[in-house]
Parts: C-alpha cells; sequence; structure tokens
C-alpha cells in the first residue's frame, strides 16, 4: 500500500500505546509487561476515511535524553522522522509524569495530538480529566479513549486525519524556563539560525555557479522552523553528544562552525556566573518541565478520593529507601527465583516421565510395523527425545517466572527496583531499568 500519512505513536511505557497500534492497524504487535520491552519501531498501514496512513510504534521511554537505547531510537524518530503527525499517548491514572515527555516532544514538533489513554482505570479510581481544558493549555488537540474498546478510537482517528490533512492546526505552548536560561537559549538561538542561513545562501550561489561543496545538496531541502532552532541551542547548551551527533547527522548541519562555537562559551560563562553549569543545567531543565506538568495536571484533574495518592508515597518511601531498598528487592527476588528454580523441578519430572512413557510406546510401535532401526532412532531416539526434553527443562521456568515478573509489574515493584540500582548501573554506564533484563537472563542462563 503506498504511503501518504506517516503517524507516530509516542509515550510512556505501559500506557497501551502498542494496543492502540494494534486497533489502529488490525496487526498483532506483542505488548509486553517490562519497561523498554519494544526497542526498535514497528509499522503498520491503516485507511482514515479512505487516505492511507502509515503508523509507526516507536519505543516507549519516560524521556527522550537518551539515556538508554529505546530513549535514542524514540528521540531520533521524533526528531529526524518527519512523521505528518505524532500522537503521545499518556496514562490518564498518572497524568502528571506524562505530561513530562509531552512537553519534551513539543519543544521539537507543532504537529502533536495527545491521547488520554486508559479513562477505563482513571474511572475506577475516581479521577476525572478535563480534556478540553486540556487541549487549552496544552494548545493542541487532545483527545479520551479506552485502548480495548476499539469504538473509542474512532475520535482519534478523525483527529489524526484533520491534522494530517490540516484541518486542525495545533499550537503547541512553548516551555518558559528561568529567565537566565531563557535569555541565553534566545541568544544562541539567533546565531545558530544566522548561520545555518548564511551557508545555505552560499551553497545556492554555489550551485548556481555550478560549484558543489558539502553542503550543497544536503541543506537546500533542509525546513528547519524556530522550533528546531531553539531546540538545537538548548541542546547544545546541555552538551549531550548523543544528541548533537545525531543532529548533526541527520539535519546536516555542522554545529562546529566557529561563530556557533563562539557564541556557545559565551553563552556558557554567562549561565556559569549565574551559578549554571552542564551538571546541573539538565536537573533545572527537567525540574522546570516537572512544575509545569504539575501545574497543569492540579488544573485538569479532579480527585474523588484526594488522599488516594498517600498510601503509594508510603509504601514508596520504604520500597526506595536506602535502608531497606535493596534488603526487600533481594528477598522478592530471592523468593521469585527459589520459587522459579525448586517449584519448577516437579512438573519437569512430570512432563519427563509423561514423555518417557509416550517414547517407549512409540518403539514398541516402531518395532510393530518394523521401522528400520537406524529411522526410529533417527525419529525416536533423537528427534522426539531431544524436543522433548528441551520441552521438559525448559517450559515450567518460564510459565512460573514471566507470570510471577507480570504480577511484580502490575504491582508497580519493577520501575522500583529500576530506581533502586539506577546508582550502581550509571557507574558501569547503563541505566536501572536494565537489572530487569538481567534478572530475565539469569533464569535463561541457568536452565
Amino acid at each position: 500500500m503506498e504511503e501518504k500519512y506517516t503517524v507516530a505513536l509516542a509515550g510512556n511505557p505501559n500506557v497501551g500505546k502498542s494496543t492502540i497500534f494494534n486497533n489502529l492497524t488490525g496487526m498483532h504487535q506483542h505488548t509486553g509487561n517490562w519497561t523498554g520491552k519494544t526497542v526498535a519501531n514497528a509499522k503498520g498501514e491503516t485507511k482514515i476515511n479512505g487516505e492511507e496512513f502509515s503508523v509507526v510504534d516507536i519505543p516507549g521511554t519516560y524521556s527522550i535524553m537518551s539515556n538508554s537505547e529505546e530513549e535514542e531510537i524514540a528521540r531520533d524518530y521524533i526528531c529526524f522522522g518527519n512523521p505528518d503527525a505524532t500522537v503521545v499517548v499518556v496514562d490518564s491514572t498518572c497524568l502528571e509524569r506524562n505530561l513530562n515527555l509531552v512537553y519534551q516532544i513539543m519543544e521539537i514538533t507543532e504537529n502533536i495530538i495527545v491521547c488520554v489513554n486508559l479513562l477505563d482505570e482513571a474511572k475506577k479510581k475516581k479521577i476525572k480529566i478535563d480534556l478540553k481544558k486540556l487541549s487549552k493549555l496544552l494548545g493542541v488537540p487532545v483527545v479520551g479513549t479506552t485502548a480495548k474498546d476499539k469504538k473509542t478510537l474512532e475520535e482519534l482517528k478523525q483527529t489524526i486525519y484533520k491534522v494530517c490533512k490540516k484541518e486542525i492546526i495545533p499550537s503547541p505552548k512553548k516551555v518558559k524556563y528561568l529567565p537566565e536560561i531563557e535569555s541565553n537559549i534566545i541568544k544562541l538561538n539567533e546565531k545558530i539560525e544566522q548561520e545555518i542561513n548564511v551557508i545555505q545562501f552560499n551553497d545556492d550561489n554555489e550551485k548556481f555557479d555550478g560549484i558543489e561543496n558539502r553542503y550543497s545538496e544536503e541543506t537546500t531541502d533542509i525546513d528547519l522552523d524556530e522550533k528546531i532552532y531553539r531546540w538545537i541551542a538548548l541542546k547544545l547548551i546541555d552538551g549531550e553528544e548523543k544528541i548533537l551527533e545525531s543532529i548533526q547527522k541527520n539535519l546536516k548541519i555542522d554545529l562546529n562552525n566557529k561563530n556557533i562555537q563562539s557564541e556557545l562559551k559565551h553563552v556558557k560563562l554567562n549561565l556559569k556566573k549565574k551559578g549554571i553549569n552542564e551538571k546541573n543545567f539538565k536537573d533545572k531543565i527537567v525540574s522546570n518541565l516537572m512544575k509545569k506538568a504539575e501545574n497543569v495536571s492540579e488544573q485538569v484533574c479532579t480527585f474523588e478520593n484526594k488522599d488516594y495518592k498517600e498510601k503509594d508515597k508510603k509504601i514508596d518511601k520504604i520500597l526506595t529507601s536506602k535502608k531497606f531498598g535493596i534488603p526487600i528487592m533481594i528477598f522478592f527476588l530471592g523468593i521469585i527465583f527459589w520459587i522459579t528454580i525448586i517449584g519448577a523441578n516437579y512438573p519437569s519430572d512430570l512432563l519427563f516421565n509423561m514423555f518417557a512413557w509416550i517414547q517407549d510406546k512409540l518403539v514398541v510401535f516402531a518395532e510393530y510395523i518394523n521401522c528400520p532401526k537406524w529411522l526410529s532412532d533417527l525419529l525416536i531416539n533423537g528427534g522426539f527425545q531431544t524436543l522433548t526434553w528441551i520441552i521438559s527443562v525448559m517450559l515450567p521456568p518460564m510459565a512460573i517466572f514471566f507470570p510471577l515478573f507480570t504480577v511484580l509489574e502490575d504491582l508497580g515493584y519493577l520501575p522500583r527496583i529500576a530506581f533502586n540500582m539506577d546508582g550502581f548501573f550509571k557507574k558501569a554506564c547503563c541505566s536501572g531499568k536494565q537489572m530487569i533484563t538481567m534478572c530475565m537472563g539469569v533464569t535463561k542462563w541457568y536452565f
């Protein structure tokens, strides 16, 4: 099917993004209950009002500040994939946390639709969200859905259609940072825009004169708006190397330009005088985004039970504390591994004995029909026995371990494990989320 419009699905892990993707495209993308399950873009097609759309399910991520593989993949597609519309799926039961990603994406692209999903769960928790007010505060279309109910996705489909057709033109509200940060972003922004325009002007002249340089075929097709210049300035000050490499590679911009670098040094010096350096710059940016998300969430969310978060806060204080967090984690994981390893022995023995009994019967049957010895050995003592041994050894622990891990995820404990281990893993240049995949790897390795 010829692609005409491209729609990106972004969002935090476990907000129902893959379920929406499946219902939009009719595909069966597997949904997992652990962070980072999707580490590559899944692609499908759908039709809306007779028009063809390509839908891309990008990895779930809490941020696009590139701390892990899935965050880099998500960031690169949102920033450089040029989708006609980006649908940011958020969890209605924890809107404040999810809006952090919404604001980060709003700094990059205009064509955003916010999909407030899991409204059925919000209803159970007696949470009401004013979608119209949220849309007004964000400046983008907001649609409420329940991913499992295909009927609720009809409004989302129509909104996607209208945004792609320019019938609805989102106008995301710009995030304003501290005055000292804002003034320096503007200075660097202007210098970047000025230098890139000079390069493009020179390229056009050289191309007209029949002279080629390294920019001539690459930069003339780039359509960079003010929002992108601002975002590039922000990332230059932040100094995250991976993001800057991606910007230069995908947008074909020379950020090592001496005039840009000179202005960058001047900006960093100004910020340093205000007590802002490379170590705390990102913290101040994230803090500002979170305050904005908190403010908006307070305005649009109504809680019948205002103390519903108190129980979670008390649990968090214990499960993520320096004193009890690690011991409790070891205790829970120890129980799971013990149940998996010891408990799997019993169904393994049952399966082994059952398959051994079947094998004996197959040998008798082969002799009864005068099957050649070499053939019966190949099929029964070779293929059948090997296959059944693998099933007997591998199936029981897998059938025990993964449901138990799913229970931990449903209880909300896996993110707390990642939080507890993040400090240790960062020393190895990794993320605490990798603790979860390591647990799975240990189980597979043992068996």
